[in-house]
């Protein structure tokens, strides 16, 4: 199975940033534990990380074109404010997991709402830098079953 880890604006930050909504990981300390759980899930993984919404776009587009089996996105702030994001996952055939570090429907109320969430499989949200082992784990269970 091939997935991409696709990592929005500000995620780059992790560790230095708001460490009592994000935890103190750092990116690069989550992408190496995400390459480990790859590698004994036989999960040929790929992980990127953007600031800017239409290399995420070009991304997503490109996870078609390169026959990924998943994306694990975890949008950021784009997630309730782009619908160009929201419409290249719609036009896509590769299933999109979302995910969010913190408890998105415990914080601001502008964070409740997701534009992405009418288009992608499932959301996964609130559990730390596991969300994404859980997207992961959702993507390799739907790959088993065709």
């Amino acid at each position: 199975m091939r997935a991409l880890i696709l990592n929005g604006p500000n995620l780059n930050r992790l560790g230095k940033r708001e460490p009592d909504a994000y935890g103190t990981f750092t990116l690069a300390e989550l992408e190496q534990e995400l390459e480990q759980f790859a590698y004994a899930n036989d999960i040929k993984l790929t992980c990127s990380q953007s600031n800017h919404e239409g290399e995420i776009i070009d991304w997503l587009q490109q996870a078609e074109r390169q026959s990924f089996d998943g994306v694990v996105l975890n949008a950021g702030a784009y997630t309730h404010t782009s619908i160009a994001i929201r419409d290249a996952i719609a036009s896509i055939q590769v299933p999109v997991i979302e995910v969010h570090i913190s408890n998105v429907h415990k914080r601001e109320e502008f964070r409740h709402h997701s534009y992405l969430a009418p288009v992608v499989e499932g959301q996964i949200t609130g559990f730390g830098k596991d969300v994404y082992f859980l997207g992961l784990h959702a993507l390799l269970l739907r790959n088993q079953r065709g």
